[in-house]
């Protein structure tokens, strides 16, 4: 039998990050005696991330361009040559069967040699607005496997592949596990529960709007678990000790990161989150009612039609970050009192989740290496 080696590239956020380890899990689970390798961004997150989840990783020395003129652009061709460099004598090296990039600044370089030395190459585009690198990438690419419809704009027709996002396979049936995260997070079973995430950095908008309304949350029957992100979590950590004085049940959790990501979607009765492509595709197969606040700050807006590829067809409520001050407190309000939204929304969000895309994506891994 032979042994197939696979390189996979994600990275920045873990929107990259944690579809590349769903398709490696996926991968291994078909392929046990497979070599992995990861390849990533030097200082991001991925460098950590990887390791933990099991897998080797090598870090090139590249980053994004940024928008204004910096010292950084001036180093970026310099960055550039260094990681196509660097990915060639890796690719030569460990010689994969199948090259798989999930996005981030380090699959450009990496990518574009294994393209260059003839060894197939599979992109997964996580948005429903592609990056640049992916975009440049597709080209050459043998095959895209893409979360959205109508994304033939960007890439080549004959080779996209409508897949979904990998998702976490322990989200496929959380309703059996309610009366547990209710307990997990010492939960009220009385009452509703918000879940609120930020990602996994955080999101100071949404943080500066759940403190604000805090009180009038609570003050509807409504109990907290608000996921702040580990850059602002000294800043809000002191509403955790805010008990219900009849249960001693917890009101407001405060967390920085999430590890239990089934138990807390089996407890929440409704969400408020950004937008991020691995956050969307979850929640679609979760199916709870959402608000989503997309955030402005990312490139091509793509948060903000990620959330619009829902809401158009009825399945989620969407917030601007310039609208929260005005329409917040109306909206949540109108959620959480009128059950026939709530089941629509629900029902509408779920008929669009996608459950089986790692195993559709590997799927197209192997028929790859067999061709």
């Amino acid at each position: 039998m032979t042994k197939y080696k696979f390189i996979l590239s994600g990275g920045g956020t873990g929107g990259h990050i944690y579809p590349a380890v769903a398709i490696a899990n996926e991968l291994k689970s078909r392929f046990p005696d497979a070599e992995f390798l990861f390849v990533g961004a030097k200082d991001k997150m991925e460098m950590q991330k990887v390791p933990q989840s099991g897998y080797k990783i090598k870090g090139l020395w590249i980053a994004g361009l940024q928008r204004k003129l910096t010292f950084q652009n001036a180093l970026f061709p310099i960055k550039l040559l260094d990681s196509l460099w660097k990915s060639r004598s890796i690719i030569k090296q460990f010689k994969p069967n199948v090259v798989i990039g999930t996005g981030g600044f380090a699959s450009g370089p990496l990518l574009q040699m294994a393209n260059m030395m003839h060894i197939p190459t599979l992109i997964q585009e996580q948005n429903s607005f592609p990056g640049i690198t992916n975009k440049l990438l597709s080209k050459k690419a043998n095959k895209i496997c893409v979360a959205y419809e109508n994304l033939e704009r960007f890439f080549p027709k004959e080779k996209i592949i409508l897949t979904g996002n990998p998702v976490r396979q322990d989200l496929i049936d959380i309703e059996s596990k309610r009366a547990e995260a209710l307990q997990y997070f010492n939960l009220d079973a009385n009452k509703k529960t918000l879940l609120v995430l930020g990602g996994s950095l955080g999101a100071r908008r949404v943080n500066q709007l759940i403190e604000k309304e805090l009180n009038n949350i609570v003050s509807q029957e409504v109990q907290v678990i608000w996921q702040c992100g580990k850059l602002y979590f000294e800043d809000y950590k002191k509403y955790n000790s805010d008990k219900l004085i009849t249960h001693n049940s917890q009101l407001i959790t405060v967390l920085a990161f999430i590890e239990k990501m089934d138990l807390v979607y089996a407890a929440a009765d409704f969400v408020i989150s950004r937008a991020g492509a691995s956050s969307v595709s979850e929640l679609c197969i979760v199916g709870k009612p959402v608000i989503f606040i997309p955030s402005p700050n990312v490139s091509e807006d793509h948060q903000t039609k990620n959330a619009k590829s829902i809401v158009d067809k009825k399945g989620a409520i969407l917030l601007k970050e310039n609208e929260l001050d005005e329409n917040f407190t109306t909206v949540f309000s109108d959620l959480i009192v009128n059950q026939n939204l709530q089941k629509e929304l629900s029902e509408n969000i779920k008929s669009l989740a996608l459950p089986n895309a790692t195993k559709q994506i590997v799927d197209e891994i192997v028929s790859l290496i067999k061709n």
